[in-house]
């Protein structure tokens, strides 16, 4: 990998920075919450995970000086248009704790799926080694599943409690740390991530 040791990560989600953190942990880089800099959260107004990622790096990266990550993701429903899609941190609304959020969140997923329920997580991932990249590093990572009808787990954050994984018989909130980032949708675009720097590295 090039450059230097040091990443800002452009999230103030402290469950994603966790996550993050764990999956990034082969490349032996710090990674250094934009929070801890001093930086604010980037506007998200578009209508795609790419399109936010790159805003939110961009920031962090022009702001810190330092290479940036930054990843847009959500949960997509097929019955619902796609929704809540880019919008699924706030889709009932910005007020309240995070935990707030995410318990109307799921509420009113529920309420709004009828009899199917196929859904998944899209994670798009993005690397910056300067805020004015001409050519970043994108990954991206899709995880198929279903929504529960009812919320089941107490780990993970955000849909987890909903989203049922077939083969599993879990929903992603039941799944242990270690094996959510092995087979989740930001441990798919970190694992894609990580091949595209190592095939930069033999390049």
């Amino acid at each position: 990998m090039r450059g230097p040791v040091k990443l800002v990560l452009a999230s103030g989600n402290p469950g994603k920075l966790r996550e993050i953190r764990m999956l990034l942990a082969p490349l032996a880089v710090e990674v250094v919450a934009q929070a801890e800099l001093g930086i604010g959260e980037a506007e998200e107004p578009h209508d795609t995970f790419l399109e936010n990622a790159l805003a939110k790096a961009r920031l962090a990266g022009r702001v810190s000086g330092l290479p940036a990550l930054a990843d847009d993701s959500g949960l997509c429903v097929p019955a619902l248009g796609g929704e809540p899609g880019v919008h699924s941190a706030y889709y009932a609304g910005r007020e309240g704790s995070r935990e707030e959020r995410d318990a109307r969140n799921n509420a009113k997923l529920l309420e709004r799926l009828g009899d199917e329920r196929s859904a998944y997580y899209c994670c798009v991932m993005v690397l910056l080694w300067r805020a004015d990249e001409p050519r970043p590093i994108v990954a991206e990572g899709v995880w198929r599943g279903e929504i529960a009808r009812a919320p089941r787990g107490a780990n993970g954050f955000g849909y987890d409690p909903l989203f049922l994984l077939p083969g599993h018989g879990l929903t992603a909130a039941e799944l242990d740390a270690d094996e959510k980032n092995r087979v989740s949708h930001r441990g798919l675009a970190a694992a894609r991530l990580l091949a595209l720097l190592r095939d930069a590295d033999h390049a």
